[in-house]
């Protein structure tokens, strides 16, 4: 009798009041497959409360539709807008909401945590983020908008956390050694 693999379906979410990002991966053994990722526009909706509800509706539309098994979140930073932090918090929580609402556990990762795990550094920028998730998982073009790649990068994260399958180096040349097949020259 063949051995079962056990499939894993991870939401990533990069909440905002204005643009949310998300990220869905499939884990199949150590094969990692990118499902959809993309942002959800909330600029549009004129009060606060509306752009509440909808982060609810849409986390939860897109857990109906892919049924993860775990959510994992970016967790707020401390800026110096408290307003801002006040509101970034308030999405956060609904979106942790939607979660709970459908019993999904979640997960909350350090953006310091999220750009170490993905590119071995964590001071690492957006861009380069970008780079070495478009890089991973072979996507033909970069979204404008990097909150998606941001999400990804949860997902990716999470699962790295998951499997220890994380990078042991705390620099970028060690980082390549350790992970050949991660990284591509030009």
């Amino acid at each position: 009798m063949g051995k079962v693999i056990k499939e894993k379906i991870i939401l990533g979410l990069d909440p905002g009041t204005n643009v949310m990002g998300y990220g869905i991966i499939c884990v199949r053994s150590s094969k990692i497959d990118l499902l959809q990722f993309g942002v959800i526009h909330l600029r549009k909706y004129a009060g606060h409360e509306l752009k509440l509800k909808k982060i609810f509706d849409r986390v939860l539309g897109l857990i109906d539709e892919f049924n993860p098994d775990e959510v994992a979140l970016e967790a707020p930073f401390f800026g110096k807008n408290v307003q801002s932090m006040l509101k970034l918090g308030r999405a956060q929580g609904v979106a942790m909401s939607a979660a709970l609402h459908r019993e999904i556990p979640i997960i909350e990762y350090a953006p310091k945590k999220v750009k170490q795990s993905v590119t071995g550094n964590g001071n690492a920028s957006k861009e380069q983020v970008a780079k070495m998730l478009v890089m991973q998982f072979k996507i033909k073009e970069a979204p404008k908008l990097m909150d998606a790649t941001d999400a990804l990068a949860v997902a990716l994260c999470h699962h790295y956390q998951k499997s220890n399958h994380q990078p042991k180096s705390k620099t970028w040349e060690g980082f390549v050694k350790e992970n050949p097949g991660r990284v591509h020259k030009d």
